[in-house]
């Protein structure tokens, strides 16, 4: 049986963002879930219900997706999580946490912790966007897949927003003492074995933004892992939880 959250409209200035909160504080770090561009809260339903056993868990919806109204601010990653800081403090959600980022919710979670590292506990990094996918990644795609992405920022944001994002990633420069779980997709959609094989190695690399980072495959799954193995991203949270 799926577990009934609390929900709130958080007022953030001139706007208000939705929360859903699961279980119940332990002695365990609480779980924050961001989902990926022009997703929300609901991309987490398959892994909830287990993590909210062990600790409490936060999802929400970035300003206008899903019931959330819509920010005056732009739509980049610094005033992403400027707003969910500032929504933690107003739900008196308190750190440690540990991060999960799927996609670009993965370059929120970075950027959070490269800004208040002391609230973090540790990330679990879910096919997360690279901050060079457009230099190094972009290039090796078909036209018609290159043209499919760039015409995809019209949910939240835009192209040139998406990649400032990119680019405030960039600017991390601090390496992470916490755990830091990399689980990379194995079975893209529409990629060719050798960009598949590209995407391996660069979701590998993100394992050293840490000093303590893993690389995990999810060799049976496309770009949601949440969803077609949901048990991989499950023990990636537990391990950290437990302290593993």
């Amino acid at each position: 049986m799926f577990p009934t959250g609390r929900e709130h409209l958080v007022p953030i200035g001139e706007f208000l963002l939705y929360a859903k909160l699961y279980g119940e504080k332990t002695n365990n770090p609480s779980v924050i879930m961001d989902a990926g561009y022009g997703d929300y809260s609901k991309a987490w339903d398959t892994i909830i219900s287990e993590i909210s056993k062990s600790t409490q868990v936060l999802v929400y919806d970035r300003a206008g997706l899903g019931k959330s109204t819509k920010s005056p601010n732009p739509r980049t990653s610094l005033h992403m999580v400027g707003e969910l800081k500032e929504m933690l403090t107003k739900l008196d959600f308190k750190p440690p946490y540990i991060l999960v980022g799927h996609s670009f919710g993965g370059v929120n979670v970075r950027i959070f912790a490269e800004h208040f590292p002391e609230e973090v506990a540790g990330m679990v990094l879910v096919d997360s966007t690279p901050e060079d996918y457009r230099e190094r990644f972009l290039p090796t795609m078909s036209e018609e897949f290159q043209s499919a992405y760039n015409q995809q920022f019209i949910h939240e944001g835009n192209y040139d927003e998406f990649m400032e994002s990119l680019k405030q990633l960039k600017e991390c420069n601090t390496r992470l003492e916490v755990p830091v779980m990399v689980l990379a997709a194995g079975k893209k959609a529409h990629y060719s074995k050798e960009s598949q094989e590209l995407w391996n190695a660069m979701q590998k690399e993100l394992v050293d933004i840490s000093t303590n980072g893993e690389l995990v495959m999810a060799e049976h799954s496309a770009h949601y892992i949440q969803n077609d193995e949901p048990d991989i991203v499950i023990h990636a949270i537990k391990r950290l939880l437990d302290g593993r």
